[in-house]
């Protein structure tokens, strides 16, 4: 098949028939003849009773075809080694029988290199680990940008780009202590989950903050602090409750990788005789119609012109990303994990990531971001869906893209026309049926890549921001908010796209009276949907109108939740006598989250403009 593609992209002008330069314009390590030397194994260490089976890559001078063994011997069994294209590399097949620190020899005649390498006895319950689900809230940081809680590594000497403040487009200092320091904050919150944007090290000389650029996928970038803090943080959002997603990039790498100066295969990356961008399409993963030039483009194209697009064809990459995730779940203790632009990967060795991962860990979730609509489009990626072509991502859930547009189209104008307002949401949330498991839909209003909600909403209304956070409170799937919006933050400068939104999160004594509403507001919602089962996992009903309002229960067997919005400028009354095939069947006295009032549904209840009510009801 790689052959054939490989061919056919020849055809089509994307690659040379001549062999493809392996290093992309960065020129290759030059050795001299000297014993080997080990410079790196990956993965850092491992842990006995592990399901996944283990290959190690070491890298160094001149490893190909050398002789390995391991000692103390019967606790590490070589199973099996290969080359790779490069000499610099050995992959080396592992079972492993007991802990303990072990050293590895690597010989090549009468020369050898020697390395230690250490086996952990697995924790108890890890295999069985919880992640997050429909029950939690998911805090959405964008690390360089959040908290900078440790000054003295905003710069550091071993990587390229320093701190600078005053660029919007650079290196604020945000690190890992200050997530520590902020862990009180999101729990009065109500958020129950964090995701940070990506902490591993991107060596980039310049826009290295948002992460996304990877140049070493096993250490923690210092200008973030360490693996061991990374690991502390998880613990210390653990012990008050907060699970921890670690935010991952299989797609690609950054360009000061450092395997870009000496790939282990020419195919480790996909490559072309200049640089190719994505073509963005998605739709040619299942469209009947689309070309294979246009299904090549969108999956072997690069995503930007320093992050190189990885080649998980590869079957040596694909385990190496496999065991990376798997490394990072097990050595952190992590509770999920969301993926970066995940149908821009190799669709099949995608799926089979996915799979293998929760093959380890059977409760994890993984959430991708399939950054595409209308739902039809979203719903593909998602696991377990019943596809035309018997295809199955494993990726359990998808970020609601279509749910997110419409509520930001709703609310960005007054909605007097037909179709507009909150009924662009119903017609959203009506696709449903589409989904494998819609309480698996990541449901948002705002994330590091597109304008914040409150710079997106009419005349920057913070009521009709309220409107915005009570539907992903309530609505089904699981919530996740961007930091910043828990205060209706604006953006700096909109004209700077996103540097100008994302900007650090305002401290306590920044606050104005409006922001710290904002905040009480979110906190009820949130801090209530938590003992909420009813919002969790209960069906939904919805009922369309034409006057700029939107009405739906959440709703089990013995409870319900009854949600109005008011988008409109007037007020409205609520229609009761609309929803007697649902409301008959409960109590209609209840009780109002927001206001935190007693409420009965009976009587007549008029909305206010730009505000909503939500009512908990039982049988």
């Amino acid at each position: 098949m790689k052959k054939t593609i490989f061919l056919l992209c020849a055809l089509l002008g994307l690659v040379s028939c001549e062999r493809v330069a392996t290093n992309q314009g960065f020129p290759a390590p030059e050795y001299a003849d000297a014993q080997p030397a080990i410079e790196r194994v990956e993965p850092l260490s491992w842990w006995t009773e592990m399901n996944t089976p283990l290959t190690i890559m070491f890298y160094g001078n001149d490893l190909a075809g050398a002789k390995v063994s391991v000692e103390p011997a019967g606790g590490i069994i070589i199973k099996g080694q290969h080359n790779a294209q490069s000499k610099n590399y050995l992959f080396v097949d592992v079972d492993i029988r007991r802990a303990g620190t072990y050293t590895f020899t690597l010989a090549q005649g009468d020369k050898q290199a020697q390395v230690e390498y250490v086996i952990a006895n697995r924790r108890e319950g890890s295999r069985q680990r919880q992640s997050f689900t429909s029950a939690d809230v998911v805090y959405l940081i964008m690390s360089d940008r959040f908290v900078d809680g440790d000054e003295s590594n905003n710069s550091t000497d071993n990587t390229a780009e320093k701190s600078d403040k005053n660029n919007m487009d650079g290196r604020f200092g945000g690190d890992i202590q200050g997530i520590i320091n902020s862990l009180d904050h999101i729990k009065s919150l109500g958020a129950t989950a964090i995701w940070p944007t990506p902490l591993l090290l991107d060596n980039e000389p310049a826009w290295s903050y948002h992460g996304y650029a990877c140049g070493d996928y096993y250490h923690i970038d210092p200008r973030f602090g360490s693996n061991e803090l990374y690991k502390q943080m998880v613990a210390a959002a653990h012990e008050k409750g907060i699970k921890f997603l670690m935010d991952m990039v299989p797609n690609h790498c950054g360009a000061a990788h450092w395997w870009m100066t000496d790939l282990p295969y020419e195919d480790w990356i996909n490559q072309f005789p200049q640089f190719t961008n994505t073509n963005n399409v998605f739709s040619a993963n299942y469209d009947i119609n689309a070309s294979e030039y246009d299904r090549i483009l969108s999956n072997r194209g690069w995503f930007d012109h320093p992050m190189p697009d990885m080649n998980l064809e590869n079957p040596d990459l694909l385990q190496y990303f496999t065991q990376w995730a798997v490394w990072w779940i097990e050595y952190a203790d992590l509770d999920g994990l969301r993926v970066d632009t995940y149908p821009y990967i190799e669709r099949q060795p995608a799926a089979d990531w996915c799979k293998a991962i929760r093959a380890e860990y059977p409760n994890i979730n993984i959430v991708g971001e399939c950054w595409t609509r209308p739902a039809a489009a979203v719903a593909y990626w998602q696991a377990d869906t019943k596809n035309f072509d018997g295809f199955n991502s494993n990726l359990p859930t998808v970020m609601d893209f279509p749910v997110e547009e419409a509520i930001r189209q709703a609310l960005e104008n007054d909605g007097n026309y037909w179709g507009g307002g909150l009924a662009k949401v119903y017609d959203a949330v009506a696709q449903d049926y589409m989904y494998a498991d819609v309480n698996k839909l990541l449901v948002f209003v705002g994330n590091h890549d597109m304008d914040r909600i409150a710079d997106v909403v009419k005349d920057k209304d913070p009521r009709r921001t309220k409107l915005a956070i009570t539907l992903i409170a309530t609505l089904r799937g699981i919530p996740q908010l961007f930091a910043g919006d828990e205060y209706g933050q604006l953006s700096a400068d909109m004209s700077r796209g996103h540097s100008g939104l994302r900007q650090p999160l305002l401290q306590a004594d920044q606050l104005t009276a409006e922001q710290k509403d904002m905040f009480q507001y979110q906190s009820r919602l949130f801090n209530w949907r938590q003992n909420e089962p009813v919002i969790h996992s209960g069906r939904t009903m919805h009922f369309m109108s034409r006057d700029n309002t939107y009405a739906f229960f959440r709703y089990n067997d013995n409870e319900a939740v009854f949600v109005f919005l008011n988008a409109s400028d007037s007020p409205r009354e609520v229609p009761t006598e609309h929803y007697a095939e649902i409301l008959s069947k409960y109590n209609t006295k209840g009780f109002e989250v927001i206001s935190g009032k007693e409420m009965d549904l009976a009587d007549k209840t008029v909305v206010p403009a730009l505000s909503s009510i939500v009512v908990k009801i039982s049988k």
